[in-house]
Parts: C-alpha cells; structure tokens; sequence
C-alpha cells in the first residue's frame, strides 16, 4: 500500500511510534470505548503494542488502519482504515473490514467520513476486494451513520463477544 494519501484536509498514512502519545490519549478514554468492549488501556505500553500489531498487519497482509492527521495542525485525530479479518466474525472469514477510532474531541467533524471515502476507494480500486464489511454495536447510532455515508449496508444483527453488534456490507460495484 502506499505509504500516505491525503484528502482535503486529512494526512492518512501507516502508524509510526511517534503516534503513541496520540494512541494512548485515544484508547485510554473510556468515552472512546463505550461501544468498542469497554476496556479502555491503562498503561503507554499497551499503545505500544497496539501500534507493533498494526504494523506487523502491514507486513503480514499490506493493510492495516492507518494514522489520520490533520494536515492544519499536524495533529493526530484517530485512526481509520481497512484490517484484513481472519478469525470467524457472523459467519465470515477471511474479509477486508474498514473501520475508524477517533479521539473524543474531534467526534462529529466528519473526519471519519473522510477517511473512510478514502479507504472504500482504495478496497475495490487497489485491493481488487470483492466486498467490504464492517461491524458496529447495535447501539452505537453515529457509527452506524458514518458506515451508511459509506454506502455500506445493514445486513443482520449478531452477537459477538457478548454484545449485540451490527453487520454492514458493501460489494464492489466494479464486479457487478
């Protein structure tokens, strides 16, 4: 994958280390992990092997969730992407997955949209995906919107990890 892509006002490019001050102030808000397990870190060292597994994502499938700075201020906003999934999530493995984390203060800016523009493009421009696939908790409105903006769709609900999630699919329009 390319080593950055940049929008209007967005740099979308691979984690580095220098991002873990960012991560941390991320995954340490208990605000942020409402809808994702509710088991915000603790420590800086979590961050860190946070960012490690996804650079090894990186290597082991050339994709991963990417840092997304705004090119402004050079500040660190979340992260957004695609992971290639391989254990079994509602039935499906082995699938490209987008999907966003912001930090809280930047909530409602429309940052993920952006990002996630981005990243849907690259799926089925560059990865050649046959579709694409994102997870949600039921109650989690303002990421279901986003995934909607996307123009993925809601397909079913599930349980996974003992949460009741949401599933949203999106098939590539260059093979239909």
């Amino acid at each position: 994958m390319k080593k950055s892509i940049e929008t209007e006002r967005l740099l979308l490019r691979e984690f580095e280390l220098s991002d873990i001050e960012g991560m941390f102030e991320l995954d340490s808000n208990p605000n942020v992990h409402t809808f994702v397990g509710k088991k915000p870190v603790t420590t800086i060292e979590e961050s860190i092997a946070m960012i490690e597994n996804i650079q090894q994502q990186y290597k082991d499938f050339g994709i991963g969730r990417w840092a997304v700075i705004l090119k402004e201020t050079n500040e660190f906003l979340g992260w957004s992407g695609i992971k290639f999934i391989t254990n079994e999530i509602n039935n499906h493995k082995d699938f490209y997955e987008i999907g966003y984390r912001f930090i809280e203060k930047h909530w409602g800016k429309g940052y993920a949209t952006e990002a996630g523009k981005v990243f849907v493009d690259y799926a089925f421009n560059e990865l050649k995906a046959d579709a694409l696939y994102a997870y949600a908790d039921e109650g989690n409105e303002n990421s279901r919107r986003i995934l909607e903006k996307l123009g993925l769709k809601y397909t079913n609900s599930f349980e996974y990890e003992g949460e009741s999630e949401v599933w949203y699919e999106l098939k590539n329009p260059n093979l239909v």
